[in-house]
């Protein structure tokens, strides 16, 4: 099961800090046709509402061990380093909802708005959505989909205001955490439907380099990219098997899925170099 569509969020919070290592007004350039294949990468990447809902319905129990600690969101101040971090927190309040942590939920909600707006797009996730959230932490799906819309109105922004860099580094963040959370479940559950899932991300890994790719080449985007070409490297050795997909729609959230689609064969081995080499790209993000 793949969602191609792509969780992003938040805002509202602290003022913006110090040094950046991205541009927060990067333009897109003159690339029209770049543009559309940028789009369309993106729209292949799984949400992190999508991969924990996934792992939940595999049978992965909530620990909060697996997250970002929420007293590190201070310490990110350049935009590159927010960007990756909101992505990051976005994936851990997305495991927060889909567990019900009604409490962690809205301390990772915080990190992440206080993230956002030092990107200057404070007004997406403004009072009336917070209290939104906070009326419906009780209600699961209500709650994702309030998120959800956060979403679509931080992403129409973004593209507006040409700033894919920002995008990119926030939808590799969120990536990299829902995936890094995975390995971390498998490797205390064993459970052998997470692993599956884990494989699974061999395609989403290759669209993520694609927009990565296609996102202007400063330092941050180059050296990330090269990080994820080397676990997909480890990902390139998995066998998979292609199957007729079913793709479906839900209206409410507007997320699509596909279900089937590939078999994945993963050994013990290559998840435990993935479990390797995503830890030390995580880390490299969160310190």
């Amino acid at each position: 099961m793949l969602s191609i569509t792509c969780l992003f969020i938040f805002s509202c919070g602290q003022e913006g800090d110090t040094v950046d290592t991205i541009n927060i007004n990067d333009t897109a350039g003159n690339a029209q046709n770049k543009a559309i294949k940028t789009k369309n990468v993106f729209y292949s990447i799984p949400s992190p509402i999508e991969t924990t809902t996934l792992l939940k319905k595999a049978g992965a129990t909530y620990d909060a061990a697996f997250l970002n600690d929420i007293k590190s969101a201070s310490k990110y101040t350049s935009a590159s380093s927010k960007a990756l971090n909101l992505g990051v927190y976005g994936a851990d309040l997305s495991f927060t909802s889909i567990f019900e942590q009604a409490q962690e939920s809205m301390l990772y909600l915080k990190c992440a708005s206080d993230l956002a707006n030092g990107l200057g797009i404070g007004d997406v996730f403004g009072p009336a959505t917070i209290g939104r959230v906070e009326a419906n932490m009780k209600n699961k799906d209500s709650l994702l989909e309030i998120i959800s819309d956060a979403y679509w109105t931080a992403d129409a922004y973004l593209k507006e205001n040409d700033r894919p860099s920002t995008s990119a580094l926030v939808i590799a963040g969120g990536w990299i955490e829902g995936l890094y959370i995975a390995t971390r479940i498998a490797k205390t559950t064993k459970n052998d439907e997470i692993m599956n899932r884990i494989g699974e991300q061999k395609l989403s890994l290759e669209n993520l380099i694609g927009l990565m790719e296609n996102t202007p080449a400063e330092e941050v985007i180059t050296k990330l990219t090269a990080e994820l070409k080397e676990l997909k490297v480890i990902y390139d050795k998995i066998e998979m098997s292609s199957e007729k997909p079913v793709t479906s729609t839900d209206v409410t959230t507007h997320v699509t899925t596909i279900d089937g689609g590939s078999k994945v064969n993963i050994t013990k081995e290559l998840l435990a170099d993935i479990t390797l080499k995503i830890e030390v790209i995580r880390s490299n993000i969160i310190k």
